[in-house]
């Protein structure tokens, strides 16, 4: 039998050192505290999102502390949008190695029956559509350019059970699960390992716009949590950096709850 040790080590000891990095949803959130960490760990990365303003402020942060970022304008629910994205970091960068498929949107709270259809095809389109092109575009480029690679989707800790309120949400997160799973499966023979993070209550825009609406659901939401408190946005992003680096080598086909014990 043969053993194989992936090489982990590098000269800075950074977890992402020399990795070719595309991050969608990267402007604000977790996907904007995802670029700075993957940069700040030796990572080139793109970040991709509809907001050039906000993606240019994101850039010019990481660039100032000595890290190596540019961006993209794309759409993830449009197909020809997240490919040319895709297309634009092989270009510049020569390969694409990893992939975080951050990119979501979230609606107010309401009960199922008050939802309008216009809400929850908007909520597929980009929550769980999106992954999948997002997925499409890259599995592609990674087997045509570094033969072997690492995504991780951004789930929710509300895909592994009812959501009163979210109903749409919490099936399009669901859904992004059974895309990863399915993907971790026909793309493992190949070398390319896909994994999600879960997170649960974590201190977003999303968030905030939930509190907005009902000033009690912090304090409900960290009363159900056993670390009793939100995550910041950087530690979801430390998760996601982990399973896609080498470290996390034989770990495929999972989604990692990052939800302060809400699951437990």
């Amino acid at each position: 039998m043969t053993t194989i040790h992936p090489n982990n080590s590098n000269a800075t000891g950074q977890l992402l050192a020399n990795k070719v990095a595309l991050i969608t949803g990267a402007s604000r959130g977790i996907g904007a505290a995802a670029a700075k960490l993957f940069a700040l760990e030796g990572a080139t990365v793109t970040l991709v999102a509809r907001t050039e303003s906000e993606l240019r402020k994101v850039v010019d942060e990481i660039t100032a502390e000595g890290g190596s970022a540019d961006y993209v304008i794309a759409d993830v629910a449009d197909a020809k949008s997240i490919e040319q994205a895709v297309q634009t970091t092989v270009e510049r960068h020569g390969r694409l190695d990893i992939a975080f498929n951050n990119a979501g949107i979230a609606i107010g709270l309401s009960p199922m029956i008050d939802d309008k259809e216009e809400n929850f095809d908007l909520i597929h389109s980009v929550n769980y559509k999106g992954v999948w092109l997002s997925m499409i575009a890259e599995i592609k480029a990674i087997l045509s350019t570094a033969g072997s690679g690492a995504i991780v989707n951004n789930s929710s800790v509300g895909s592994f059970r009812g959501n009163p309120g979210l109903a749409a949400y919490g099936a399009a997160k669901r859904a992004v699960n059974s895309l990863t799973e399915t993907a971790a499966i026909e793309y493992g023979p190949m070398g390319i390992r896909v994994n999600a993070v879960a997170p649960g209550t974590t201190m977003t825009e999303m968030i905030q716009r939930w509190v907005s609406q009902d000033p009690t659901i912090l304090k409900k939401l960290n009363s159900i949590t056993p670390l009793r408190r939100a995550a910041d946005p950087n530690e979801v992003a430390q998760a996601a950096a982990w399973l896609l680096s080498d470290r996390a080598s034989y770990v495929t086909g999972v989604v990692l709850p990052v939800d302060g014990g809400a699951r437990a």
